[in-house]
């Protein structure tokens, strides 16, 4: 379904005008569509159907429970890379025999945790992080299920920061290391060898890297089995992309089309860790322009969602898409602007020289694509709080996160008594 569109005259997500939700939960919010991230699940679910296979969803796209539980009901597993993103599985309701736990700063906190909550298995990075999980183990007296993620050394062509497969990476371990990485982890008590995992990257627009890679894994998985080494699942990661703009990805059935011909020969179990693409066009930052402010050179919009509400433009001068609610304005001439927040940062800007109608203070804008890397990322920077999230199904909303108060900003803090009086 199409979740975004103009309903008499006002943008929507499903049949709930962004108006309304603006005047009654106030702005900025990151507002969500369940219909289209549940049908995304579904579309990569049936177009699964005829391989065993586990789809986790990679919770640090967009961690709210409402969110997860979502995935969680459809059957999904998760993916995560922290015990705080354990908690947050566990407490949405996920199997943990269908966690996934990856990330190559592990802590013995975290595997012990991970562990006593008897998730499926761990994507070992290195050595020493194998010797830990083994050492951890031995202590609670269980094996422990892990995966060698290895680095296929595939170029995604996307944004340097989000590519996890060159060699020049800090994820994953080489080809030669994992054949030695299997020698050792053969001879410790408790460690079971039961996958590969690899993933190459975020946001990939082309089928081709994810053939590269899954060719190169599902060579290694031969090999280990060849070897009478019983690996029963392959791991191929996410990083499936969306249009922001003008790109052309592919989608959730062309990428199972991919994939399916060199894993099901494995007789494993397929795990794939996608989230950008399941929830990316589901969400959208819904913001208030405060001013318009013209300078010699550039034509401002000053809006009240900052790059502490959405860091992608700043970080990755990353590209959304943005609206004006009132559709009226899709008729007027645009003005090449920049939208900014009311950060104090030059950096602090969710669109620059961008073509769109030059709106007045109080009148509404929807930053679109922004249900994945949204929320998750935003912090208190100026001591903001941080934005309430909605979600609609229908013509019905709920409110699944509070905005945050000026009291939860000092939550937790404490002045000692050295610093008391006068």
């Amino acid at each position: 379904m199409q979740p975004w569109q103009y309903r008499e005259g006002m943008l929507c997500c499903e049949a709930v005008p962004l108006a309304t939700i603006a005047q009654e939960v106030g702005t900025p919010c990151y507002v969500y569509s369940l219909t289209a991230m549940r049908d995304q699940y579904r579309l990569l679910e049936n177009s699964l159907q005829d391989v065993p296979h586990l789809i986790c969803f990679a919770l640090k796209a967009c961690a709210n429970l409402a969110i997860l539980k979502i995935f969680i009901r459809e059957g999904s597993g998760v993916d995560i890379v922290s015990g705080g993103e354990l908690y947050r599985a566990l407490a949405a309701g996920a199997d943990p025999q269908k966690i996934v736990y990856a990330g190559v700063g592990k802590s013995e906190e975290e595997i012990a945790y991970a562990l006593k909550s008897n998730i499926l298995m761990f994507n070992v990075e290195s050595p020493q992080e194998l010797s830990l999980i083994n050492r951890v183990a031995a202590t609670l007296g269980v094996q422990a299920r892990v995966a060698l993620r290895i680095n296929p050394e595939v170029d995604p062509k996307t944004h340097p920061y989000i590519a996890t497969g060159l060699k020049q990476s800090k994820f994953g371990i080489s080809l030669a290391e994992a054949r030695e990485l299997v020698r050792v982890g053969r001879g410790l008590s408790h460690i079971e060898l039961a996958g590969v995992h690899c993933h190459i990257g975020s946001q990939i627009t082309k089928l081709a890297p994810f053939v590269e890679a899954a060719d190169k894994v599902a060579q290694f998985v031969r090999e280990l089995q060849q070897a009478g080494i019983g690996i029963r699942y392959v791991n191929l990661g996410g990083g499936v992309g969306i249009a922001y703009n003008e790109e052309s990805p592919p989608t959730l059935s062309e990428y199972a089309e991919a994939i399916r011909p060199i894993v099901t020969p494995l007789g494993c179990t397929l795990i794939v860790e996608l989230g950008r693409s399941l929830v990316g066009n589901g969400g959208a930052l819904i913001t208030r322009v405060l001013y318009t402010k013209k300078t010699p050179v550039k034509n401002f919009l000053v809006v009240d969602a900052g790059m502490n509400d959405l860091i992608r433009p700043s970080l990755y001068r990353a590209y959304h898409a943005i609206l004006p609610v009132d559709e009226a304005h899709q008729k007027e001439e645009p003005v090449v602007v920049d939208v900014v927040g009311p950060v104090c940062e030059t950096g602090d800007f969710l669109a620059q020289d961008r073509p769109l109608p030059l709106l007045e203070p109080g009148e509404l804008l929807a930053v679109m694509s922004a249900g994945a890397y949204g929320f998750c990322m935003a912090s208190n920077y100026n001591a903001r709080p941080r934005p309430p999230e909605v979600l609609v199904q229908g013509d019905r909303y709920w409110v699944i996160r509070e905005r945050e108060t000026y009291a939860d900003l000092v939550r937790g803090e404490t002045i000692p008594p050295c610093l008391q009086g006068g």
